[in-house]
């Protein structure tokens, strides 16, 4: 008896301890979170997703704001169209202009703000994904900080600001952050004209010259199927004949 009122206390403390943990890691999943589509190469082009979840049961999302990192301005930033959202683009003056393609760039992107254009915005329990095309990414820090600010239908702002430290704990409003792999070859994320012709002449003077190569290794690779096919039922038969 003693022992069954043991268990019982034992499982319903579990159980208690669980829901706890459960509570407490909800949060962590909820803030606002960037994720490239593309590899996000330092130096390179890249499509990232800025993913916005509505944490409110009885408001729904209705303005989402992005600030770039001014420590690293990047030149070229662009907002895929949002069904039932409308995208401004805000661009200010560089304290140093940068230089791409050997051009110098005096302003950039610094914030980007969409804005529910039915009023509805994200609905209590889902979420939105806001794409940026991002370029050139910097090469001289391993992330990118974007602070973002969200906005909900009762007035309420969540601003999503405080980037995280190295080890310590995640800060209660985290700052959504995105992390840059090395340098590639290409800078730019694809090829250029010039090169992607290259590479297909390339590909057809040593095409031809492997056609027939290929052909040879596939009639082989037949060959020794079939001789191997035949080579298991001539073991098969002559299992079968000294059995019988």
């Amino acid at each position: 008896m003693q022992a069954s009122r043991i268990a019982s206390r034992v499982t319903a403390a579990g159980a208690v301890a669980g829901t706890a943990v459960l509570a407490l890691s909800v949060p962590a999943f909820a803030h606002v979170t960037v994720q490239p589509e593309t590899p996000a190469a330092k130096g390179g082009y890249t499509v990232v997703d800025f993913k916005v979840p509505n944490e409110r049961d009885k408001a729904s999302t209705t303005k989402v704001e992005v600030n770039l990192p001014a420590d690293h301005p990047i030149a070229s930033v662009m907002p895929q169209a949002v069904p039932g959202w409308n995208a401004q683009v805000t661009k200010s003056r560089l304290a140093k202009p940068l230089t791409v393609h050997n051009e110098k760039i005096d302003e950039a992107v610094t914030k980007v703000t969409w804005t529910a254009a039915d009023g509805k915005g994200i609905q209590p329990g889902y979420f939105q994904k806001f794409p940026l095309s991002l370029g050139a990414l910097p090469e001289n820090t391993d992330q990118l900080v974007f602070k973002a600010i969200q906005t909900y239908s009762n007035k309420e702002v969540v601003r999503w600001i405080e980037a995280p430290q190295a080890g310590q704990d995640e800060p209660e409003n985290p700052a959504p952050v995105l992390e840059l792999s090395a340098a590639t070859d290409d800078h730019h994320g694809t090829a250029g004209a010039e090169d992607a012709s290259d590479k297909s002449a390339s590909a057809a003077d040593s095409g031809s010259g492997s056609h027939d190569t290929d052909i040879t290794a596939r009639v082989l690779a037949v060959v020794g199927i079939v001789a191997g096919v035949a080579g298991v039922a001539y073991g098969v038969l002559a299992g079968r004949r000294r059995t019988a």
